[in-house]
Order: structure tokens, then C-alpha cells, then sequence
């Protein structure tokens, strides 16, 4: 294919790519058609993401509802079963947040964070060899994501949220405390984690 037709694909694409200060980790934000009945989107199409360059066989679709204040991660699966994410907000807003854990990596120990919600439709798509979590911003936030290995405890890992080599700017008022799963206050330092090569 020309590439003056890939760019044609694009312009007319129900999609669009957003860079994030760490290349790899991509917002996408879908065309909205709307009017006074409602409005249609779409939220995944195959084809179209693989022309804005995302190829992926996701085969898991997870989906949580989290109170304000809640924050889930940083989550993360090691290898063989390590899983990229495609994440979205269905009902409310939530600031999402990728690691990189690549230890080759040129952001290595780097963070990038997005506010996803209901209304701007907006996804983060994070990959294989970064850790995730989210901090719920509305009353209730869902979150849908796909995911392109399947969940296995066995593989799972999570950082702790609030490291100080991170330094991830959550949105909390000074001295709020998020709400936090045992598991996740338990997370374990950069330092101290299992990392990717």
C-alpha cells in the first residue's frame, strides 16, 4: 500500500493517535458522532487501530467500578504472561498512569499520566513492560480495558504507589491518603521489583 494511501486512511479514520512523553504509551481519542438523540462512537475497531500503528490480539476485557479516592496499581504482569493494556472510562473520570519497568529502556523509571473519563472518551493504550494504575477523580469511575495476555496470579506484580524514586504526581490534596487494596499498599519498590529486560 502507497503511503499516501495509509495517510488517507487516517485522515478518514473514527480514530486518532495521541503521542505521550514516553513514545510507546499512546493515547487514542475516538471521532464522536453526536446529536440531541445521543451520541455513537467507536470504542475498538482492529483495522483501525492497526493503521495508527497498534497491533494487538487482545483477549481479555476487564472492567471495575471504583469511589472517589479509590487508587488501584501500579499492576503489572512479568514474562511469559506480561500484558499490555488498552484502558477507557465508561462512567466517570480517573488519572491513569504507566511505568516503564525496562530496565533498556530510555525512560526507564519514567512515568506518564492521562485523565480518562466518560466525556472525553480518550484511551491509554500501555505496553507490554510497564505497570499501570489509576487514581478514581468522580464520585464513581469505570473502568473497561482489554488486555493481551490473560490474568495469571502467579505473574502478577505491583509497585508501590507512592515511591519516592517515581514521584508519580497523583491528583491528591496534600495529606489525602487514596484508598488502596492490601495487596497494592503492600507494592513493592522500583527498586526492589521485578523488572523487564
Amino acid at each position: 500500500m502507497a503511503l499516501s494511501d495509509v495517510n488517507l486512511m487516517i485522515q478518514r479514520s473514527s480514530m486518532r493517535r495521541v503521542p505521550t512523553a514516553i513514545p510507546d504509551v499512546l493515547v487514542f481519542e475516538p471521532r464522536v458522532f453526536e446529536d440531541e438523540r445521543g451520541f455513537f462512537f467507536e470504542s475498538y475497531n482492529r483495522k483501525t487501530f492497526e493503521i495508527l500503528g497498534l497491533v494487538e490480539d487482545f483477549v481479555q476485557d476487564n472492567h471495575s467500578r471504583s469511589r472517589r479516592g479509590v487508587l488501584r496499581g501500579l499492576h503489572y504482569q512479568i514474562p511469559p504472561r506480561a500484558q499490555g493494556k488498552l484502558v477507557r472510562v465508561v462512567v466517570g473520570e480517573i488519572f491513569d498512569v504507566a511505568v516503564d519497568l525496562r530496565r533498556s529502556s530510555p525512560t526507564f523509571g519514567r512515568w506518564v499520566g492521562v485523565h480518562l473519563s466518560a466525556e472525553n472518551k480518550r484511551q491509554l493504550y500501555i505496553p507490554k513492560g510497564f505497570a499501570h494504575g489509576f487514581l478514581a477523580l468522580s464520585p464513581w469511575a469505570e473502568v473497561c480495558y482489554k488486555t493481551t495476555d490473560y490474568y495469571s496470579p502467579e505473574h502478577e506484580r505491583c509497585v508501590l504507589w507512592n515511591d519516592a524514586q517515581l514521584n508519580i504526581a497523583w491528583p491528591l490534596k496534600k495529606g489525602d491518603m487514596p484508598a488502596l487494596s492490601s495487596k497494592d499498599a503492600q507494592g513493592m519498590p522500583l527498586a526492589q521489583a521485578d523488572l523487564f529486560d
